[in-house]
């Protein structure tokens, strides 16, 4: 489709282009917000709330301790392992500040997954909440991790709560499993010694890499996405035009549960409401959903953004359904599929319609988005400003309006590739910009786009990418296995769940048991198979490829799906 198609697919009042060179790096779009805003929240966490005058203030002091007391140079890769706290903002900021490359990584990874990330990304330094040091100190051996900075849930509250929240965490919940690294700095240590410091502020160039995301890509092994700094200033801008305006500068309050660690909600609440001055208010654990329920009900919230899962949770509480919902005008839906029944819960429960949007990690993430003004259940809405989608034969060759192929997208937004990875980054990324999602669907003749079925064997467990062929590497560690294959499966509550199929060596035997355990030891939660099943065969192609989509048909037949 040519730029002029796209044109007067737009309502009014939503600008078609934006401009990605407004800002020349990340840096500079945090000190003119935390100058313009500096007396409005920027994030609440436990009943604590930081000014953006504050969060530039502590950005700086975290900055200036890993300019004058490591050995961190700029270009440096440095881990953030924290869940949503008040610490994730100050870290992240001063990390780019003092001219370090930021890589966001789980909280919930096995040691497995955290050691192939950290020497995947070269990664120096690492912070981490306490909850999973244990697992820093089992992989720092194999890793070229030189600074470790631990953190407490608590850390950034006044001192008496501090101590109070970090002493429940660790002896009434025992949650935080005992460690011993003794090289590791404290993150208040830290602090306090970059307290006041000079800083020598990183001006990198707008086309330098700010944030390497890592994702399983449209194929196989977790591999980094180099966002730039222009990268992720255009997205920002987009959803900035997206929401038009639904969402005002510098008084909106936005609920941000899911982890900042993922790029949805990176680029919306520490990129889009940074920009914008708003309130962003971050809940830490938004599985328990009574704490999440009491925390929304001390904001009058204008906006939430979240995923079908959540709202399906939600929407069942008793307690949720009799929050005040008067002031909220803006819920923003994506990370997986939005269903027509959940959306439309949704808007009976709390009043506000669902805009469901489009992304991948290699978009920074948002690619399309439904216009609050014009949303249509069942699509991915329309491109976002400047950015064009074309659909694609196997050959490569571009497809007609209403012809179902491959999705491509091209636009600022679109990573640089991926991390030292030129071949992988070459299967996916041509010379003009054009990134192959992977996903196939079609372009209707108003823009909207829709997405029938998914090219590659990905699953998509609450939002979270996992690649078959990583669960099946695991599983072919049992010593009993001689085949195993790994689909997603319907399931209700996170769209699809995880099934494994195992068959025996012949002579072995294996249980149900043994593969879960084996799979919970070595996988992060949202990885690990819901179900198992033993077979004498799987279907396989003639040279002995397992054939999952067979596998996927059989299940979707079983469910009267198909």
């Amino acid at each position: 489709m040519t730029d002029n198609f796209w044109k007067d697919k737009y309502p009014v009042g939503i600008a078609s282009e934006i401009d990605p060179d407004t800002y020349p790096n990340i840096q500079s779009v945090l000190r003119q917000s935390c100058q313009r805003f500096a007396d409005k929240p920027a994030f609440s966490n436990l009943g604590k709330t930081l000014t953006y005058g504050e969060l530039y203030r502590l950005s700086g002091d975290f900055a200036a301790y890993l300019q004058q007391h490591t050995d961190l140079q700029p270009g440096d890769r440095i881990a953030v392992q924290l869940p949503n706290v008040l610490q994730y903002p100050v870290v992240v900021f001063g990390a780019l500040r003092a001219g370090l490359m930021v890589v966001n990584t789980n909280p919930l990874y096995t040691a497995r997954e955290l050691e192939h990330q950290f020497n995947d990304a070269g990664a120096k330094a690492l912070v981490c909440l306490a909850n999973m040091a244990h697992l820093a100190e089992q992989v720092l051996p194999r890793t070229g991790l030189k600074t470790v900075i631990v953190t407490e849930v608590g850390d950034m509250l006044p001192p008496l709560k501090r101590l109070l929240v970090n002493a429940v965490v660790k002896h009434v919940k025992k949650m935080v499993p005992a460690y011993d690294l003794p090289s590791a700095v404290s993150f208040t240590r830290a602090m306090a010694l970059g307290r006041g410091k000079a800083v020598r502020e990183a001006e990198p160039d707008r086309e330098e890499v700010a944030v390497l995301q890592y994702t399983g890509g449209t194929t196989g092994v977790a591999k980094g996405a180099m966002l730039t700094h222009r990268n992720l200033i255009a997205n920002m801008l987009q959803c900035k035009v997206l929401m038009g305006s639904n969402l005002n500068e510098g008084s909106e309050v936005v609920i941000a549960p899911l982890p900042l660690y993922h790029i949805y909600a990176f680029t919306f609440h520490c990129m889009a409401m940074m920009q914008c001055g708003n309130h962003n208010i971050l809940i830490t654990n938004p599985r328990d959903l009574p704490a999440f329920i009491k925390d929304l009900g001390q904001y009058r919230f204008t906006g939430f953004v979240g995923l079908n899962t959540l709202f399906v949770a939600l929407c069942n509480n008793d307690s949720f359904r009799k929050l005040d919902f008067s002031a909220l005008k803006v819920t923003i839906s994506g990370g997986m599929a939005l269903q027509r029944a959940t959306a439309e819960r949704w808007e009976q429960v709390t009043g506000c319609p669902v805009c469901e949007g489009y992304g991948l990690t290699e978009t920074s993430p948002v690619a399309s988005v439904n216009p609050i003004q014009r949303i249509q259940i069942g699509t991915i809405g329309i491109p976002a400003p400047s950015t064009l989608f074309k659909v694609i034969d196997d050959e490569g060759r571009e497809l007609a309006l209403g012809e179902i192929g491959e999705l491509c997208v091209q636009g600022p937004q679109v990573m640089k590739g991926y991390w030292q990875r030129p071949g992988d980054t070459a299967e996916v990324l041509d010379a003009e910009g054009w990134l192959k999602t992977g996903d196939i669907g079609l372009i209707q003749e108003d823009g909207y786009i829709r997405i029938v079925d998914r090219k590659k064997d990905m699953i998509l467990v609450s939002g979270f990418n996992v690649y078959p062929n990583e669960l099946e590497d695991v599983l072919a560690t049992l010593p009993e296995v001689l085949q195993g294959a790994a689909i997603g499966v319907p399931d209700e509550r996170s769209g699809e769940a995880i099934k494994l199929f195992v068959v025996t060596r012949p002579g072995k035997s294996l249980t149900r048991e043994q593969v879960m355990k084996h799979m919970h030891d070595n996988l992060t939660g949202y990885k690990r198979p819901k179900v198992v099943e033993f077979r004498d065969s799987l279907p396989t192609t003639n040279v002995g490829k397992i054939l999952r989509r067979e596998l996927r048909d059989e299940e979707l037949r079983k469910a009267g799906l198909k």
